[in-house]
């Protein structure tokens, strides 16, 4: 048997106000459509907001539905969006942020299992990797340098 050993490397930010003006003002955009999702059942609120490499911003949240499997996350939404409509531009960089409707979230939330498989399928696609800081409703901030922090042992297309 042999063991090995998986590092993932994050950066913590204390607060929204600590991160780079450009990242303060993705983040900003990934709040306002948080506010917008459509969450009746959860009452958890997330948005993203990704940074294309031809400066444009793509905007997803979450919309659930009561039967719950065809509901999507805000990641997954915006990912697709920037997909469809932008199919050769790469992701740079990605923020989310989430708030829960009956208690103050203070907890940086990162993306599910679903959609860090998602994100990853990205990350082979353009060959880079794509930053992505999130958080919760405030407080602090973690950002990592690549979805490969998050989910070290990826499935991707090579496995096909």
């Amino acid at each position: 048997m042999k063991e090995i050993e998986i590092k993932s490397v994050l950066q913590i930010y204390d607060s929204f106000d600590e991160l780079p003006k450009d990242v303060q003002e993705l983040m900003q955009q990934s709040i306002v459509i948080r506010d917008k999702a459509y969450a009746p059942y959860s009452q958890f609120l997330v948005g993203a907001a990704l940074l294309l490499e031809n400066g444009e911003v793509v905007l997803g949240n979450n919309q659930e539905n009561a039967c719950y499997p065809s509901g999507l996350c805000a990641e997954r939404t915006a990912i697709y969006h920037a997909g469809a409509n932008f199919p050769e531009i790469p992701i740079v960089t990605m923020a989310l942020s989430a708030k829960s409707l009956k208690y103050q979230l203070l907890t940086p939330t990162p993306p599910c299992g679903a959609c860090r498989q998602a994100i990853a399928e990205y990350e082979v696609k353009q060959n880079m990797p794509i930053a992505i800081y999130f958080m919760g409703e405030t407080g602090k901030v973690v950002k990592s340098s690549s979805l490969s922090n998050l989910l070290p042992l990826i499935f991707d297309n090579s496995y096909l």
